[in-house]
């Protein structure tokens, strides 16, 4: 028997190496699936925004064009100087609404490539978002950045993509008036006979924000504190929302990174301390739900991370007293500690409350008007962060769990799966009515380069059908059935 079971496994080795790509299945040619619909520019075909996540916009002082966020030469700014770190930051003043705190700073472009200084070499490009707009190349869809940059030779095809860069700081609710004249500048630049609506592809934070703007349109948040009535005015305008790696109900990095800060890559980048990244509230807007009870003390009870208490109680973020240093750079103005920290907890407690009206707003169930489709692709094979322990001492947070996901945002995020936290019971019970879910085995970046993306994501623009559209056949002759001929 031994030898027996010994002949079956050296067999099945000499298949395996035999055949080869058992192990790794061939890539789809996307290029000859997708030349034929890919060469029908037409009415039946819409224009793409591609709305890119954290991060992932270009950051620009306009004037000067000083790189704010994007581009790491020298010149740019540096949060490790205290006139970097006032570039950085978002300004910050007593009793001021949080639509009236701005700066001057803009947002240029998506962030295709990321343009660094190391040592003496200048201008190291590392590839960020670059793959998902290559993908839409591929299905002739043009972008006037690739094609100025003579990336992409497009054959003159004609222009249906467009990148929309928007201030990751800021409120994501105020970014839906930029993005409506974005789709509204999109659709005026069709042919006339052209379509009346677009498709959004959006990465990570780019699907919070488009979320957002298909239920409420341009109309950011109250400042009293309500909702907006749900009209889904932004919907009209949307036909697929392609929502990709989009922590939907969070993620306990966000919690982890306003508390210590972050340095992206260490003696490359600079460092970006809590309360640099503490005035910003798009980063809030990434913080898991108190409901799904993923942050909790020691003894288990849950931590209400939107609770302005609690980060006093804690020390973490805008509210620890050892961020001083950092914010006597950003309010050089204000000798007094005592009066730096009552700025800084004002801001806090403004930040918080609004990162708790636009969970109320998005998490409302709802389901988009006829026309409109949302589209998810998540990664579901790799360990992801998705629980805090806090200690009841000294306010320490340390991730002690982790869930399948894509590395930073986990499946259950993606889905806004409600059973986090709670019982379990069969079938997802999420507020978003998502029409079709594809997971994929990749990371948060490497999801936008996997060839199971690229496939879905031509098909789904190109070829899927309209609902409505399949109910009566191609007309055939009549005497022939799949290829048989009847006599």
């Amino acid at each position: 028997m031994r030898h027996q079971w010994l002949v079956f496994v050296l067999v099945g080795l000499a298949m395996v190496v035999a055949t080869g790509c058992s192990l790794s299945p061939a890539a789809p040619d996307l290029g000859r699936i997708y030349n034929e619909p890919a060469q029908n520019i037409g009415a039946d075909r819409n224009p793409v925004i591609v709305i890119p996540g954290v991060l992932g916009s270009k950051l620009e002082e306009p004037g000067t064009h000083r790189p704010i966020w994007g581009s790491f030469i020298y010149g740019a700014a540096d949060a490790d100087t205290a006139e970097g770190a006032r570039l950085v930051a978002l300004p910050m003043a007593q009793g001021a609404p949080l639509r009236e705190l701005r700066d001057e700073v803009v947002p240029t472009e998506v962030l295709d490539t990321l343009t660094l200084d190391i040592a003496l070499i200048r201008g190291v490009e590392l590839e960020a978002y670059a793959g998902i707009l290559r993908t839409l190349a591929a299905g002739k869809y043009r972008d006037d950045q690739l094609q100025n940059q003579n990336e992409i030779d497009y054959a003159g095809v004609h222009y249906t993509c467009f990148q929309f860069a928007y201030d990751w700081r800021r409120d994501l609710s105020e970014q839906a008036a930029r993005l409506h004249e974005h789709i509204l500048d999109a659709k005026s630049a069709q042919p006339e006979g052209g379509s009346d609506k677009v498709d959004i592809v959006a990465h990570s934070m780019g699907g919070l924000l488009l979320r957002y703007y298909l239920r409420y349109g341009p109309t950011p948040l109250p400042d009293d504190g309500s909702l907006p009535p749900l009209t889904w005015e932004g919907a009209r305008h949307v036909e697929s929302a392609i929502v990709i790696g989009t922590p939907s109900a969070g993620s306990v990095l966000a919690l982890e990174q306003l508390c210590h800060g972050v340095n992206f890559a260490a003696l490359i980048t600079p460092n970006y301390r809590a309360a640099v990244l503490g005035s910003m509230p798009g980063i809030y807007q990434l913080l898991p739900r108190p409901r799904h009870r993923l942050i909790a003390l020691e003894s288990g009870e849950p931590v209400d991370v939107l609770d302005p208490a609690v980060w006093e109680r804690f020390g973490w973020g805008l509210a620890d007293p050892r961020q001083d240093r950092v914010l006597q750079q950003l309010l050089p103005q204000v000798t007094s500690a005592e009066e730096r920290r009552a700025i800084a907890l004002d801001h806090l407690r403004k930040i918080l409350a609004r990162t708790r009206q636009f969970f109320d707003a998005i998490d409302a169930p709802a389901t988009p008007p006829a026309g409109t489709e949302l589209f998810l692709i998540a990664g579901d094979a790799t360990p992801t962060p998705d629980r805090i322990s806090v200690d009841p001492e000294t306010g320490e947070v340390v991730t002690v769990g982790d869930a399948p996901g894509d590395g930073t945002v986990t499946r259950a995020s993606a889905l806004m799966d409600e059973r986090v936290g709670h019982a379990y019971i069969p079938r997802l019970r999420s507020p978003i009515d998502w029409s079709i879910v594809q997971f994929l085995a990749s990371s948060h970046i490497g999801l936008t380069k996997d060839p199971l993306f690229n496939n879905f994501v031509l098909y789904t623009l190109l070829e899927r059908p309209r609902r409505g559209t399949m109910s009566e056949p191609l007309s055939m002759p009549r005497d022939r059935v799949r290829g048989a001929v009847i006599r």
